[in-house]
């Protein structure tokens, strides 16, 4: 159900006009009761699925949109993007329990303006609305340390990434692609012998012992 405020947001000159699209009532409740006192933040409306968000979105597109990433009818990922489509100057923060590096990735780009968890304190949230109105990503102390994780465990397995010859990088990415040894061989005109002999030097080489973690090792290193 949508709820909106008795306030119209062209009426609401010089005040940051706020929408949130969360699924727990209690959220919304709480953020318009924790910001009650600021003069230039107003919230306009609450809604409780992506549907009826979309459709109040029609009317009026607020200044900023706090979205919840779990919603019960879709993605939050996903009406991120279909926000964006609407408006490229809606400033969309991701407001979320969710912390992982691969879903604030993908938030951010799928035109998510920041992303912050929901145990966030008022000056937080203050700030974060502030900062992606001045243009600023902005991530949470907590959501910026994921993604730092995430760059380090990436550049770390590409600084230990092995030199391979032109053959080991064919069969690799024909491994990859799911080939076996007989399939490789025929595809480049070669002896199932000499696909294997190549096979256990990529193995040597990355440090593994199964094709499984040797392809584990060459996506996380980015050479397929």
């Amino acid at each position: 159900m949508v709820k909106t405020t008795s306030f119209d947001l062209k009426t609401l000159q010089g005040m940051t006009t706020l929408f949130i699209i969360d699924d727990h009532p209690l959220v919304g409740e709480g953020i318009s009761m924790m910001i009650k006192d600021v003069s230039h933040l107003k919230v306009v409306a609450i809604c409780s699925t992506a549907n009826e968000a979309i459709e109040k979105l029609k009317e009026e597109m607020p200044d900023v949109i706090l979205l919840d990433i779990s919603l019960p009818d879709k993605d939050g990922l996903e009406l991120c993007a279909e926000i964006r489509k609407m408006s490229k100057e809606v400033k969309i923060l991701g407001l979320t329990s969710t912390n992982e590096a691969g879903i604030i990735s993908q938030f951010l780009a799928r035109g998510g303006s920041g992303y912050m968890l929901k145990n966030m304190d008022r000056s937080e949230l203050i700030h974060a609305i502030d900062e992606v109105l001045r243009g600023v990503y902005y991530l949470s102390k907590a959501a910026n340390q994921k993604l730092l994780e995430q760059y380090h465990s990436v550049k770390d397995a590409l600084s230990r990434a092995p030199l391979l010859t032109r053959r080991e990088k064919e069969i690799l990415g024909l491994l990859y692609e799911g080939f076996n040894g007989p399939a490789i061989a025929e595809k480049l005109f070669i002896s199932p012998y000499t696909v294997e002999t190549h096979r256990k030097n990529l193995l040597q080489k990355f440090e593994v012992s199964t094709t499984q973690q040797l392809l584990k090792m060459a996506k996380e290193g980015k050479m397929i």
